[in-house]
């Protein structure tokens, strides 16, 4: 019971940051760089707020057992390489919003991811079942025809962006299979990225215009705008990652993968309901190819449980 309630609270997390996201940029409640850094600090306060606390659960154990395993998660602090990803990713996934729907967006972010990944196991030549290599060809086709300009992808740019996002995300996905305190160096991996705060500000104010987009304004930034950028960091990414994290012990590694194909789904749901967003029929197709292509590759993936 436990698992199932960590679960849909996280995935509910996940689907709700691409909601909070187009929400505040498709109404004008904010740009994207600003929502960008917004959401990078949130996501750190909360995240730093966080793991405070469990530093000092695990400094309680090891006072208590002497235990070397919490050493080595103490000692966790994620890498810059996994927080350039995590910026590339969050400034993609900002941008994109603003002209793709929230049930799209989250197709294409959750496509990218899952190939990215896929693609990565064959780089290192994982062994693939003539079905995984079926399913994966599927799933790039779906992801392919996805991308084709459309109602639900009015801009190819907004697309391809998204689709950057997910891949970055994807490499931060893979580098992280490697971490002792997935939490830990999460946390770490966001403080880190705070030092691009300054950067994108500088960029975001005072040479936008010279790429062919608008300069941040502050005077355009509305309350409603800083709250959706703050519940994207603090509550959807900060905890949403927190409890996420939470369940994973509690589900088996291919549960942990399926369970991940409803964010979109969720996404969609959240979009209908709070934008009024109309599901188109290549939308529909595209979701039920991809999600069922990965799906099936999931499933027949030799890994132990």
């Amino acid at each position: 019971m436990k698992a199932i309630v960590y679960t849909t609270i996280a995935l509910i997390a996940f689907a709700a940051n691409s909601l909070f996201c187009r929400m505040a940029l498709a109404e004008g409640y904010i740009d994207a760089w600003s929502f960008t850094v917004i959401r990078l600090l949130s996501a750190t306060v909360c995240l730093v707020f966080i793991m405070t606390i469990h530093a000092y659960k695990l400094q309680r154990q090891v006072l208590a057992s002497d235990k070397p395993s919490v050493d080595a998660i103490l000692n966790d602090k994620g890498s810059w390489l996994s927080s350039v990803s995590l910026v590339i990713y969050a400034l993609c996934f900002s941008i994109a919003y603003v002209e793709l729907n929230t049930g799209t967006g989250a197709l294409i972010l959750s496509s990218a991811v899952q190939i990215t990944m896929i693609g990565w196991s064959i780089y290192k030549k994982e062994q693939l079942s003539a079905v995984q290599w079926l399913a994966f060809i599927v799933a790039v086709a779906g992801f392919v025809y996805l991308m084709l300009p459309s109602a639900a992808v009015p801009s190819s740019n907004a697309a391809a962006l998204m689709a950057l996002s997910g891949a970055a995300w994807g490499v931060y996905s893979i580098r992280g299979k490697s971490c002792i305190s997935p939490l830990r160096a999460t946390g770490f991996n966001f403080v880190r990225s705070l030092v691009a705060v300054p950067i994108l500000l500088l960029v975001g104010l005072m040479y936008l215009d010279e790429i062919g987009l608008k300069n941040i304004s502050l005077e355009s930034i509305t309350s409603e705008g800083i709250l959706l950028a703050c519940a994207s960091g603090a509550i959807a990414s900060g905890l949403g990652y927190s409890i996420w994290y939470t369940a994973m012990p509690l589900l088996k590694t291919t549960q942990a993968a399926i369970v991940q194909l409803c964010v979109p789904v969720i996404a969609t749901v959240l979009g209908v309901i709070f934008l009024s967003e109309q599901l188109t029929l290549p939308f529909i197709i595209a979701s039920a190819v991809i999600l069922g292509a990965v799906l099936v590759f999931t499933l027949n993936k030799k890994v132990p449980a």
